[in-house]
């Protein structure tokens, strides 16, 4: 068994990734610690397990095992190289940090104390993106020239009694979440495409505020890849029944993914559309990998070179933000580490 405290409630996840926690034979939550003293103590009530206001009591504890960190941004890489250094495996929701260098720092403190860290990058299991891996490894598309691929919904649309939607306030708040719909909900469509179309080469954004918030809301970056193709990532927090989409394009066919429809075009396959009769079994979510990581040592499918992927973009895409202009990946991979 697994011994887990929970850390923070902050995120919307939160409480997705303590229902997984119950669910899940080989955990145990036991303690609840929240930077928010009376949002952790309503919580660890409503799981009827105990609030400790000191997290290095949490930490220090030999009972713990584990944590599971849904904590402000801002805070995951000072609370996850201290759990590190308790010895403490660690779950995360992504990002993992702010800069790829902050990152670094993370995994050094996580090698050098010999624990397991899992960032949550849970659409990399989904039967849809194991058959769009499928597609292109058995070269059914030819050679990739074109990705896109869009998530976003209607987080940030006024409702009546909440102007900021039904989205909590503080992820507005740019000091904790260190962006907005980009560095959030975008994080999805960034980990699908670094993965399927490979090393990045720069990256061009525009991370649209609205007037009455200083992160951003409506957002879209351009992808240089090194294999020449290029991608498209959308994201955003004002659309209302926004459906997910994802599609490749190649020399030879397309893929075409919308929420559970899906469509490829091959010249391998003969004229028109064709409709998958089976898809490829989901992988075990991040938790469960995780877990099984911990317990039995098995070596889950979402890596680190996934989670710095996700960061690079994102520190990237704000710099082009912010300076207006095209940034190269070295860019970010020469600062001072």
């Amino acid at each position: 068994m697994v011994n887990v405290a929970l850390l923070s409630k902050w995120h919307v996840h939160a409480d997705d990734y303590a229902r997984q926690a119950n669910q899940n034979e080989h955990i145990q939550i036991k303690v609840v610690w929240d930077e928010n003293v009376e949002r952790g103590q309503e919580w660890a009530k409503q799981l009827t397990v105990p609030f400790e206001p000191d997290l290095k009591e949490v930490l220090a504890d030999p009972e713990i095992d584990a944590v599971i960190v849904d904590t402000p941004t801002n805070l995951h890489k000072e609370i996850i190289i201290l759990a590190a250094e308790y010895k403490k495996h660690i779950f995360t929701e992504k990002i993992l940090a702010f800069t790829v260098e902050e990152c670094n720092e993370i995994y050094e403190a996580v090698n050098q104390n010999q624990v397991k860290l899992m960032v949550s990058l849970p659409r990399l299991t989904e039967n849809y993106y194991l058959y769009a891996e499928q597609v292109l490894n058995e070269g059914l598309l030819g050679k990739l020239t074109s990705i896109r691929c869009r998530l976003a919904h209607n987080g940030a649309v006024p409702l009546e009694g909440n102007p900021n939607g039904w989205l909590p306030k503080h992820f507005f708040n740019k000091e904790e979440c260190g962006g907005g719909a980009f560095i959030d909900l975008g994080a999805h469509p960034i980990y699908l495409t670094n993965r399927l179309a490979g090393p990045v080469k720069a990256v061009i954004a525009r991370l649209q505020p609205q007037s009455e918030n200083e992160v951003d809301v409506n957002s879209v970056a351009i992808i240089e890849y090194e294999n020449g193709a290029l991608g498209t990532i959308e994201t955003g927090f004002l659309s209302s029944g926004s459906p997910f989409q994802l599609e490749l394009y190649g020399t030879e066919g397309a893929l075409l993914i919308e929420d559970d429809k899906i469509r490829l075009k091959s010249k391998q396959l003969g004229e028109g559309w064709h409709t998958p009769d089976t898809l490829p079994t989901a992988l075990p979510l991040p938790m469960e990998q995780w877990i099984s990581s911990i317990i039995e040592g098995k070596i889950p499918s979402i890596t680190e070179k996934d989670v710095q992927g996700l960061t690079l973009i994102n520190q990237a895409a704000i710099l082009s933000q912010t300076q207006g202009r095209r940034v190269e990946k070295d860019e970010i991979l020469t600062v001072k580490k």
